[in-house]
């Protein structure tokens, strides 16, 4: 089968698990064409990122005046399904959270889109994330392009479902994936019941180089380990505070940051303040192989985040055997089981946080090898990248 995948940016250092997702997709024997918006120019730190770059071609590479072309060519042979298509990405442009121009840039998207995918005889087009790649492949759809179906996330798409239209897009795919019960359940409340059985819970996968690492011993620094970008909704700020109560209660411990982003300038602000220098240590960007070699090197992850949908690099940590400090929000408390592979606590206490801080810093190296060991086998009976990708190719095969 033939299939297409459209993606906002690709490669991006925090979408490995859609490049693990189409080459698993490929092992099940599919044929895949990548097509994203940009990302050509994109830094990456990967070397099978950059593999995907040259097998991706890129919508905005020309930029907006390079659609003029596709979209004329589409007006001039199929002009009723461009006039429907304009009807309705005039419609999604009201009471959007982007104005209408941007959705006209959508539908010469989709009609640049819609070419690439009948050169390629794509069957079907799968979209990640419910924003505007998704109304992108939904407009393709409209002008007469295969049918499609997206992957949601969240938070996003649970923050503002109504401004990106999400039930609209709902109904008219062939089928949503969500990558928890959870995020199910979110986009259930936003389409009618007889369209929940299109609704699929389809989790990110792990690929077998987290699966195949050799047991790593619980190293004896106390340090802690949080990846992400260093962004709002990843709660680094509360956790800076969770290291200053400790440090005033004299426990020794370490924290590194793993990662980069737009409020870099404010925590390390912060960890001036707090005079934190000693024990914080923010990586910057990077690659899979490093977070591999961070997580091995930390006694746990700790992720405090606000909002989330199921972060993958819970899962990556739980393959290698460390144990997780997390919030129970949206689908992690699926994953994540107090007291048998991590910690708990709500969303913005700081004080639940430094305390599952310190209770993990105290636990001896064995009972967090025990805890880790657990957390690896929950981690691979739901997440093994080749079982789930088995199941969106059915899905995919039936939608055809």
């Amino acid at each position: 089968m033939r299939i297409a995948y459209l993606i906002n940016q690709y490669p991006k250092v925090s979408h490995s698990f859609i490049r693990r997702e189409i080459l698993a997709l490929e092992r099940q024997g599919l044929e895949v064409q990548r097509i994203a918006l940009r990302g050509w120019d994109a830094e990456v730190h990967d070397s099978e990122d950059a593999s995907e770059r040259d097998k991706t071609r890129y919508v905005l590479r020309r930029g907006i005046k390079g659609l003029l072309a596709p979209a004329w060519q589409v007006l001039r042979a199929h002009p009723g399904r461009f006039c429907q298509a304009l009807w309705l990405a005039l419609r999604l442009g009201w009471r959007a959270d982007r104005a209408w121009p941007y959705h006209l840039a959508y539908l010469a998207e989709a009609c640049q889109v819609l070419q690439w995918l009948r050169a390629g005889a794509a069957q079907h087009v799968h979209a990640h994330f419910g924003t505007n790649s998704t109304e992108v492949v939904m407009l393709a759809n409209l002008l007469g392009g295969p049918a499609y179906s997206f992957t949601v996330h969240g938070p996003e798409e649970f923050d503002k479902p109504q401004f990106l239209h999400l039930g609209e897009k709902v109904r008219r795919a062939a089928f949503v994936a969500a990558v928890s019960s959870y995020g199910r359940s979110q986009l259930f409340r936003w389409v009618a019941h007889a369209h929940w059985a299109k609704v699929k819970v389809v989790h990110c996968g792990l690929e077998r180089s987290f699966h195949d690492v050799p047991a790593v011993a619980v190293p004896v620094a106390p340090r802690l380990l949080c990846v992400g970008r260093l962004c709002e909704q990843k709660g680094q700020l509360l956790l800076l505070e969770a290291a200053r109560l400790l440090a005033g209660r004299s426990i020794a411990f370490e924290l590194v940051l793993a990662g980069d982003g737009e409020m870099r300038e404010q925590i390390e602000a912060l960890v001036a303040r707090y005079g934190l220098h000693r024990q914080v240590r923010i990586t910057g960007w990077v690659g899979s192989a490093q977070v591999r070699e961070e997580i091995l090197a930390a006694r746990a992850l700790v992720l405090p985040s606000f909002a989330e949908g199921l972060p993958v690099v819970i899962m990556e940590a739980m393959a290698l055997r460390r144990p997780v400090l997390t919030t129970y929000v949206a689908g992690i408390p699926e994953l994540v089981q107090a007291g048998e592979n991590g910690w708990l606590f709500p969303a913005g206490a700081v004080d639940e946080l430094a305390a599952a801080m310190a209770d993990c810093l105290a636990q001896p190296a064995h009972v967090l090898q025990r805890m880790g060991e657990a957390a690896r086998q929950r981690v691979l009976q739901r997440h093994d990248i080749d079982s789930e990708a088995a199941r969106l190719a059915g899905y995919f095969e039936a939608s055809a």
